[in-house]
């Protein structure tokens, strides 16, 4: 074979290496579908967000409807204002549609499910998501767990 031809053909496997790298690092930063402006923002407030985080998924019956587009606080409530970004084709979600934050995987990613309602008005650009179930933080699970164990010792020795 010829030198050039394998220098060629060297740098398209290179090349095509690089590509392929970008694309994977692109899915795993989410930052793929940073162009879609068509949509519309609903908010929710949660007492606790956990993990959450900016551009994590908003998903319904697993489906993949949004993204989270920002997360603040609302010093009067004393609460997390979480906003989600809707796709436009997932339009006509009830407005007694409630938001739960759920954790994926092994590694603990945060994401935002909802649960459509039966309410015969839809939510709109702007609207609030009243009905809201805050993240499950493991620590106060475990807290929990251990504050009710040693409550109940002194009362088994009685």
């Amino acid at each position: 074979m010829n030198t050039r031809t394998i220098e060629i053909s060297v740098g398209v496997f290179v090349a095509g290496g690089m590509a392929a790298l970008f694309m994977l690092a692109m899915q795993v930063s989410n930052l793929s579908t940073l162009g879609n402006d068509k949509g519309y923002v609903v908010t929710a407030t949660f007492q606790n967000i956990g993990g959450l985080k900016v551009r994590a998924p908003v998903t319904v019956s697993g489906v993949r409807v949004g993204r989270v587009d920002a997360i603040n606080y609302d010093f009067k409530t004393f609460e997390a204002v979480v906003s989600m970004k809707i796709d436009a084709k997932y339009e006509g979600f009830p407005e007694d549609t409630s938001a739960s934050i759920f954790t994926a995987g092994l590694l603990g990613e945060q994401y935002v499910s909802l649960e459509p309602g039966g309410s015969m008005t839809n939510l709109v650009d702007g609207s609030q998501i009243h009905l809201t179930q805050s993240a499950l933080v493991m620590e106060q699970i475990i807290g929990q767990f251990l504050y009710n164990a040693a409550a109940k010792k002194p009362e088994e020795s009685q």
